[in-house]
């Protein structure tokens, strides 16, 4: 047996490449459309005015551009915290893949609205756009971490639910990349520029539909076993897959109810009350511990360092590359060091940098060197951030609740990781002008809240299976699970779910199992 279980804790081929395929043709697009914005700003915001002359005969005020452009900017937070809203309901029908697979049309038409908006001389376009690429994003954010870590086996968990954020690292590279003058970075490119997003998501549809939907939502909430044990036999080394059917079926036993639960039902659950406080400590700290107000401003920052004007574009994308190497460390040392000291060194790194700033910034007008602190510090902000704070959170949603719990908990972590993005965007700039330097304080406060938080109450999830991890939290929600242990399955009577009748559980353990599971290979023959 205990060589059945090491065969199914290898990576297989089709699960990279299923991690590989979403997290390409989704999850990197939000890192692209964080970042595309940022080198064609200008050209946009003249061909705002020059349509404006072309309508009314007069251009537009100054700042009647800026609060089109910031339009702009921000409508994807908008479109993101809505698509996170529908995230239930879509993996509830379609499933986990399907929601990846249909949702991949937004793509194509915010692409086309964006490619022809020049031609057909309307901004407008634009917005709607950025609006609807917000909608997949606010998807894709929730549904790839959902559907990997469903998949993954629990020892390859922490490995999978990673490739997301690394994408949105190489997402933003990319981005920062073809901004480049020599590449995409010319005001006659900006609208190929912006619909590039159609290529990656282009793949995704071609292949994606070949692999299979989740396991676990193919058994607990479909309860077609068939399918399950096929899909089980495509992501794993061997057809033996027992140990892991039994382990969702216990998950599914244990569940109160098999339908997935509301939002409303979600924040009422008394069994998950730690859960759900920490989904929502995680993904607000994730996103105002200030990292979204350097990725705005990192070019202010380094110009106000003095690096010329000329190079702060090359500064950038050096940048960049440090977010794609700390999203990799993270992603290949989280099964060795596990999720909790990835969240607390990466907040607690990015809360002194922040300080760094602080004292960086009161400094430089007496220490010459300052200016160079400060473009340290915030390197080390971004790198503290890729390397654990920009994906756990995510991965751990996803491993805090079971089956029927999940989805809502995405919506909750998904929704306020969007509020928090788009308020960050929104405030950062009042406050910088407020406060000065000492707005990094702020950040700094929040940065090592989350980590004393993560320290204290989060247990490590590492290798455990999500029974597991609900009883940890059981204690803390001073409730019993209503789940049986395992050993208990003896006394039970696990109903077959192929429409073969029951099987009494009144033999052994073992043979109970191989009775239930033998019949599929011939089956699947």
């Amino acid at each position: 047996d205990s060589n059945d279980l090491l065969c199914s804790k290898h990576l297989t081929l089709s699960l990279l490449a299923v991690a590989f395929l979403s997290s390409f043709g989704s999850s990197m697009l939000y890192g692209y459309n964080l970042a595309v914005v940022n080198s064609p700003a200008q050209y946009i915001k003249e061909f705002f005015n020059r349509t404006a002359v072309r309508r009314n005969g007069t251009g537009l005020s100054h700042d009647s551009i800026t609060v089109l452009y910031s339009i702009t900017v921000s409508i994807f937070a908008v479109g993101g915290l809505l698509g996170s809203l529908t995230v239930g309901m879509l993996v509830s029908k379609f499933g986990r893949k399907g929601t990846l697979v249909k949702s991949t049309v937004l793509v194509f038409v915010a692409g086309a609205l964006m490619g022809f908006s020049r031609i057909c001389g309307s901004p407008e376009m634009i917005i709607i756009g950025r609006f609807i690429t917000g909608l997949h994003s606010g998807i894709s954010l929730s549904v790839v971490p959902m559907y990997l870590g469903e998949i993954a086996p629990k020892n390859l968990r922490g490995f999978l639910g990673l490739m997301p954020s690394i994408f949105i690292c190489i997402g933003v590279f990319i981005a920062q990349i073809l901004g480049l003058h020599e590449v995409l970075g010319k005001e006659e490119h900006w609208p190929l520029f912006l619909s590039l997003v159609v290529a990656p998501t282009f793949i995704q549809l071609m292949l994606l539909p070949w692999f299979p939907e989740s396991p676990r939502y193919l058994l607990i909430e479909r309860h077609n076993i068939h399918a399950t044990i096929t899909a089980l036999k495509w992501y794993r080394v061997k057809a033996n897959i027992q140990a892991e059917v039994e382990e969702m079926q216990e998950e599914q036993r244990s569940l109160s109810s098999v339908q997935t639960i509301s939002v409303c039902e979600l924040l009422r659950d008394q069994t998950v009350r730690w859960q759900v406080i920490t989904v929502l400590v995680i993904n607000a700290g994730m996103q105002l511990s200030g990292i979204d107000a350097i990725w705005f401003y990192t070019n202010a920052i380094f110009e106000n360092a003095g690096i010329s004007v000329t190079q702060v574009q090359y500064t950038t994308v050096g940048t960049g590359a440090i977010e794609v190497i700390a999203g990799l460390v993270g992603c290949f040392t989280i099964e060795r060091v596990g999720r909790r000291p990835l969240m607390i060194g990466g907040f607690s790194f990015m809360g002194v940098c922040c300080a760094g700033i602080t004292l960086s910034l009161i400094l430089q007008a007496h220490v010459p060197f300052m200016h160079y602190v400060s473009v340290a510090c915030v390197v080390g902000i971004i790198a503290g951030f890729c390397i654990g704070p920009a994906g756990v959170p995510f991965l751990m949603t996803g491993e805090l609740f079971k089956q029927s719990h999940r989805p809502a908990a995405f919506i909750v972590g998904g929704s306020l990781n969007w509020i928090s993005n788009f308020t960050v965007g929104f405030v950062f700039p009042f406050l910088q002008m407020s406060a000065g330097a000492f707005c990094y304080l702020i950040f700094f406060g929040v940065c090592v809240g989350v980590a004393a938080y993560v320290y204290f109450i989060i247990p490590e999830t590492m290798n455990k299976t999500f029974v597991e991890i609900s009883q940890m939290f059981a204690s803390r929600n001073n409730c019993e699970l209503e789940t049986e242990p395992l050993a208990l399955a003896d006394q039970l009577s696990l109903k077959k779910m192929n429409g073969y009748g029951a099987v009494e559980a009144k033999m052994g353990h073992k043979e109970l199992l191989e009775e239930k599971y033998t019949w599929s290979d011939e089956d699947e023959e």
